[in-house]
Formats: structure tokens, sequence, C-alpha cells
């Protein structure tokens, strides 16, 4: 993040911030404070009000209660034009009848600026997103990742204090999404812009965010680095919707110190007694063995050859758990397979709040 233009990122302070439409109160009661030069990542299902606190954010929607700050300035009741940021959304909203160049450069015209100020400034931001030499082309011209990168060189030029981005990459196909993703992080880390970026999508918040903030039904889940979300969760939710494939789960209880279930006995030191807790544990973090010598036995579902990996699918008492395997890993005609689970990387949880339940034996 060391570059000239770092000086001009503020930090983002929301406090206690609520919007209803109607009778429904779509976000509840959020309070975030993002660093100037943050990358921070919204992360939620559709509906959980991630795009909404985004729009709060711009002013785009009126906040029901609360306080909004960029920088030391109250934006509460500011308008959207003079709060200084820059906004790209999934749908590129670009000028179809104008050039890149004009596309680019749109945003410094309405302000008047100069018109040689404009050929320059345009030029020093296609070429930051490698599009020097699309100047003259169309929208209509362009691959879906150029059209993305029109869009951003647009909100570039402005040189804006917070960059907010909705679901910028959820048009694209996944190779292209990949590398944008690096693009994205590239230039926002070359930049030093402070960004607050929306997406459903747990895997471009894992590889982009500096922190991330996890969101369902309007509240803040949970706060902190993709690590410490991805390896310590905070909840049965988080645990469930950050990973691809996501957490194993099995439904059981604690009794002398041992998580049980029908056909499952797993020692766990220091757990508290419970009739009705979630074992959880990552995909990566359990095995395939011999039938009789794992934790567990389970039916075979499936075995998926994805390239790099083998994920096998096994069905248990209902529950599906499944295992990341080597390339090499071959499962053959067997039905009926053990599972062998590494203890120091299970999870409990209590099944009635969802709220994560530490032992000694659990991270």
């Amino acid at each position: 993040m060391k570059n000239k233009d770092k000086g001009t990122a503020k930090s983002i302070s929301i406090r206690s911030m609520n919007k209803f439409f109607q009778a429904v109160h779509v976000l509840k009661d959020l309070s975030l404070e993002v660093q100037a030069g943050e990358f921070l990542v919204l992360l939620g299902p559709s509906g959980c009000g991630k795009s909404t606190a985004l729009r709060l954010i711009a002013g785009l929607e009126s906040i029901s209660s609360g306080e909004l700050f960029i920088g030391e300035t109250n934006v509460t009741n500011v308008l959207p034009k003079y709060r200084d940021i820059a906004m790209v959304f999934q749908s590129y909203a670009l000028y179809p009848h104008k050039t890149v160049a004009e596309n680019i450069g749109f945003p410094l015209k309405m302000a008047k600026t100069p018109k040689a100020d404009i050929d320059t400034a345009v030029l020093a931001a296609a070429q930051q997103v490698e599009l020097g030499d699309y100047l003259e082309r169309f929208p209509g011209q362009l691959s879906g990742g150029q059209r993305q990168r029109v869009a951003l060189a647009r909100a570039i030029i402005r040189r804006p204090s917070v960059f907010l981005m909705d679901e910028p990459l959820s048009n694209l196909d996944a190779k292209l999404r990949g590398n944008m993703r690096a693009e994205l992080k590239y230039m926002q880390s070359k930049l030093g812009v402070t960004m607050i970026y929306v997406t459903h999508d747990q895997i471009e918040a894992m590889t982009l965010a500096h922190r991330v903030a996890v969101l369902k039904d309007g509240t803040l889940q949970q706060l902190g680095t993709p690590k410490e979300v991805y390896s310590n969760p905070a909840n049965l939710f988080v645990a469930g919707f950050m990973g691809s494939p996501p957490m194993n789960f099995i439904s059981g209880a604690i009794d002398n110190e041992s998580f049980t279930t029908k056909g499952v006995k797993l020692p766990l030191p220091g757990a508290p007694k419970s009739n009705q807790v979630t074992l959880g544990f990552r995909p990566e973090d359990c095995r395939i063995v011999k039938a009789g010598s794992g934790a567990m036995d389970a039916e075979v579902y499936t075995a998926e050859l994805t390239g790099d990996q083998v994920l096998v699918t096994l069905q248990l008492h209902g529950s599906q758990i499944v295992s990341r395997m080597p390339k090499e890993f071959e499962i053959g005609d067997t039905q009926i397979a053990g599972i062998e689970v590494d203890a120091r990387h299970l999870y409990l949880f209590d099944s009635e709040s969802g709220l994560r339940i530490t032992a000694d034996s659990t991270r």
C-alpha cells in the first residue's frame, strides 16, 4: 500500500446503523470501523442486508437510525455527491454509445474539468487497469472482464476517499472471476484505497479481504481476518457459510466428556455435558479409512475428482459428510467406509442457540 495516493484514503465509522423498509427491519444495529486503506468484505447470503448497507454508505438510501462517518465527517444526512465515494455495480453501468475513453472520463467531464486534464487522467487510469490500447473501442467490442475494468477505471479517475463495490464479478465466468480477483487485490494494494466490497461468494471474501464482516438477517455475525473467521467461527452459521465444501456437522450429545450419537463416540476432554450439541469438522480435517478403523463408519455416496483432489461424500444418519482426499485416492466399489477425524480440529456448537462451545480439545 505504499503509494502517493494512499493519503486520500479515509476511514469509515458505522455506528448502530439501522434500516427499515416500512415494517421490515433490514439492517439491525450494524457497527463497523473500517481503517483507511483497508479492504473490507461484507459477506452473506442473498437478503442478509449487505447490499443495503453499501447503499446506506453511498447515500443511495437514507439511514433510519444511527450514524455514518467518513474520516472525521458525519455524513449521515449528506447527499451522495458530497461523500467523495465511487461505486462499482454488478451491471458495470457503461454508456454503450461512448468510447472507453469517454466512459472513463465522464465523471471529470461532469465536473467541468479541462479537456487536457481529462485526457491525461483517462490515460493514467486506463493504464492502471491495462486498457491503454482500448480507449477508442466501445463497450460492445469488449469482453466482460474488460468492461468491468472500464467501470473500475471510471471509479479510479475520481480519486475518491472510498470505493464501494456491489458484487462486481458475479456476471463473469469462473476463470475470469479468478483473474479479476487477482487484479482487484493488486489494484487495491497499489492504490492504497479504502474499499468495501459486497459478495455472497466466500472464496472472494477469503482471497480479497483484509477483514470479513459476515452478515445474516441484517445482523453482524462475526468480524475478523479471513483466517480468523474460517479457523474460529463464532457460530454454526459462520462455520457453515465459510468454506467450500462447507464444514461437516453431526448432531449429538456430550456425556462423560465424550460426543455421542448413533454409532459414534468421540472423546472430548473438558467438554461440558449437554443433550443438544452439534459437532463440526472441516473436509480437510478428516480422511477416509477402512470400515471399523476410524471414529465412525458411513455409507459412501459419491467420489468426485476435481483435478487436484477427490471429494468423497458419505451418508451418516441423514447427514452428509465430505472428506477432502488426495487426487490419487480411489474408493473403488466400497459401500461402507470409515471416517478418521483430526481431534485437534473439532468444533462444538450449541444446537439451539448455534453459538460456539469452547473446550480444551477444540480450537
